[in-house]
């Protein structure tokens, strides 16, 4: 354990009291049913947005903006003043959600927060990002009026889905420009157990389609010579991984984690895996979560049980996620799992290959003043070591950042436990301590980074 300076101890005390108005602020948030997949009403996103500007009002903020995103659902902005010389602190998260239908086995109403037995806040939204959102109001009511440096705030509208962010980012690098980027998106393995995400693997995606047939033929007529196209692209999709279930597609980078290591209890009790179900892949299950790429097939163009007939099918399309290990360039690892998508051409079938996105890997510079001072924050407010842990998620927003301020720090951290929050699946909650120690880290943090500069 560690000792808790008296201006920590004042600091959590004074998140402690802030709570309650926290987590009522917190319940008003999930209630709004902010999904901004295409196809979903997009007055509650909307209404979300204008409801993130009046938090922060009530934070004492001011001059909270809603800025037109092109395309896109509108972002939340601030540009908060400090002292002249002061370093810039942006602070992130975002108001979008993800769907929560019936089919997920939800145990509670999505969108009705419910605090439950354990102590933990279940609803769409409650940890990931919500969760961020108050994170930031109570960081900001603890600052108060006299800032010790500059606040830029900036939530996004789409991040679930097909952001727009990243170019409006990189079009505007003045008004988003920062000397540390705060991420509150993410967070520890264990509630009560400090953790500094330093590195996040990349995620690319594509689609391939696989055609082997000008129309559907029955299958007892001609099954048997003509080939169809689902069991081509089974056999397409087979060769992607080995036989240990290790991702192995030729020019596709792999690596090994050198931080604190994944709790192998925290992982299986929060990935769900059934009861004898193995473990994919070889290496330490750090190196399989953060270091090493991960490909996995998300979705396919074919009939269901219920529909199908007795019919050879003509075409399939797969769409198919490659998670990156840090440090890779995206740009090339997509081309080389499409590369090795193509030249897969079972009994000589078409084969058509389409880029969907590019969302580049990253790795913290642990060396920085603003990655110290919140390794020291966090270290005080827990009173335990602070763990180095990577994340398999990917923050596309993250490499807009860095072109906008190549030398920023960018802290990634918040209360998305990964052992109990459950993000995009059913039953997400949030646990309420999480937030408030957060808030105080948080607060902590940037007091540090500003007597830093000041020093």
């Amino acid at each position: 354990m560690t000792d808790v300076q008296p201006d920590t101890a004042g600091t959590r005390a004074q998140a402690g009291d802030l709570m309650p108005e926290v987590l009522e602020r917190l319940d008003g948030l999930v209630r709004i049913p902010s999904v901004a997949f295409p196809g979903f009403d997009p007055e509650p996103v909307h209404r979300m947005g204008r409801e993130v500007v009046a938090l922060f009002e009530a934070a004492g903020a001011t001059g909270v903006e809603l800025l037109d995103v092109p395309d896109g659902y509108p972002c939340v902005y601030a540009d908060l003043p400090g002292p002249h010389g002061s370093p810039t602190v942006l602070l992130y998260a975002h108001y979008d959600v993800q769907p929560a239908p019936e089919s997920q086995g939800w145990t509670s109403p999505p969108f009705e927060p419910t605090t439950k037995d354990d102590g933990r806040i279940y609803g769409r939204g409650a940890a990931d990002d919500k969760s961020g959102l108050v994170i930031h109001y109570g960081t900001l009511k603890l600052l108060g009026p006299d800032r010790p440096c500059r606040v830029k705030l900036l939530v996004e509208g789409e991040e679930e889905t097909i952001s727009h962010l990243e170019a409006f980012v990189e079009a505007n690098p003045e008004r988003f420009a920062a000397d540390a980027y705060v991420i509150a998106d993410i967070g520890p393995q264990e509630v009560g157990k400090p953790g500094l995400t330093t590195a996040l693997r990349g995620d690319v995606a594509c689609t391939i389609t696989v055609r082997s047939l000008a129309a559907p033929v029955h299958s007892g007529l001609f099954g048997g010579a003509a080939p169809d196209a689902m069991t081509a692209m089974i056999r397409i999709l087979d060769t992607l991984h080995d036989e240990h279930g290790d991702t192995v597609v030729p020019g596709v980078d792999s690596g090994t984690w050198d931080g604190a290591e994944m709790d192998e209890q925290v992982y299986r009790d929060g990935s769900s895996i059934l009861p004898g179900v193995e473990f994919l892949g070889t290496g330490s299950l750090s190196d399989r979560l953060w270091a090493k790429p991960s490909v996995t097939v998300l979705g396919m163009d074919v009939p269901t049980t219920a529909e199908a007939s007795n019919v050879l099918l003509p075409e399939v399309t797969a769409k198919l996620s490659l998670r990156i290990a840090p440090g890779s360039d995206g740009e090339q690892q997509l081309e080389a799992l499409m590369t090795h998508l193509r030249s897969q051409r079972p009994w000589n079938v078409e084969v058509d290959v389409e880029r969907v996105k590019v969302g580049h890997a990253f790795a913290v510079d642990a060396s920085h003043p603003a990655i110290v001072a919140a390794e020291e924050a966090m270290r005080e407010v827990y009173g335990s070591e602070v763990e180095r842990i990577g994340s398999g998620a990917s923050i596309p927003l993250v490499a807009s950042l860095q072109k906008v301020s190549p030398g920023a720090a960018i802290v990634l951290w918040g209360a998305e436990d990964t052992a109990k929050a459950r993000i995009h699946a059913s039953d997400e909650s949030v646990d309420p301590e999480e937030i408030e120690r957060m808030i105080a880290a948080q607060t902590v943090f940037i007091r540090k980074l500003a007597a830093a500069s000041a020093g």
